[in-house]
């Protein structure tokens, strides 16, 4: 048996030559399903169709979502139970899986932790290719470089933004923006964007205090187009 991890961006545009390659040689897709609409199983449907691949879809379990305090529980708790379902299925199937993952495997996604707890079940062989990332796009679209010259670009998930302040970090790219808490912050930079590459793409950038409803507006016409956001933004000092 073999994994491929491939890193797809935000669609079949950002698909490169490398991963393309690598998809027509699998013999199915492997894809978690989400409870009702699943838009973003649906972009993997039409991007494996794009290369003749069938999607094998598995019914994803629930993150138990009661205790924020305990998230790294939840999280190991969830990818348990994904390798469990994974694993049934690879056994059944064998061959050569490939797992599409929106953006790059490197930043962000558990896809590679994932594959490696099935590696230790099952006699699998696994590869990783890159995609195109979040940030990437962001700021490509806003025509910016992540960073003043010479100095460091922090990451953190929204979660951890006000941590990443309270530090010193200055320069921060902020990823899984659950909702945009950007009190106090009214007089620094930012740049945002949501749901980069597809039809419900929205860009704001500006002085915090002064785009505030755009950005809100934007969030919600994002939501509203495409039936769910992912909004990612760096954030810099004044």
């Amino acid at each position: 048996m073999r994994i491929r991890i491939l890193g797809v961006g935000m669609g079949h545009q950002h698909v490169t030559p490398e991963v393309a390659e690598a998809l027509r040689g699998c013999d199915y897709v492997l894809a978690a399903e989400k409870r009702g609409h699943d838009a973003l199983l649906a972009a993997r449907r039409a991007i494996a169709a794009d290369f003749g691949v069938e999607v094998v879809a598995v019914p994803d379990p629930e993150r138990d979502r009661n205790d924020p305090e305990d998230y790294p529980g939840a999280v190991r708790a969830w990818h348990e139970a994904r390798v469990t379902a994974y694993a049934q299925v690879l056994r059944q199937r064998g061959g050569t899986a490939g797992l599409l993952v929106w953006g790059d495997p490197s930043l962000y996604d558990s896809t590679i932790r994932i594959v490696e707890q099935l590696a230790a079940r099952l006699p699998i062989e696994y590869d990783v290719l890159p995609g195109i990332s979040a940030p990437q796009l962001l700021a490509a679209r806003h025509r910016i470089v992540l960073h003043p010259v010479g100095q460091p670009v922090h990451v953190t998930p929204a979660r951890r933004l006000r941590d990443a302040i309270d530090a010193g970090q200055t320069n921060v790219i902020v990823m899984l923006a659950g909702s945009l808490d950007l009190a106090g912050l009214d007089d620094w930079w930012i740049w945002w964007g949501a749901n980069l590459g597809t039809h419900s793409e929205e860009l704001v950038s500006g002085r915090v205090g002064d785009v505030m409803p755009d950005l809100v507006a934007a969030r919600d016409r994002a939501k509203a187009a495409a039936g769910w956001v992912m909004d990612v933004y760096l954030l810099r000092a004044p």
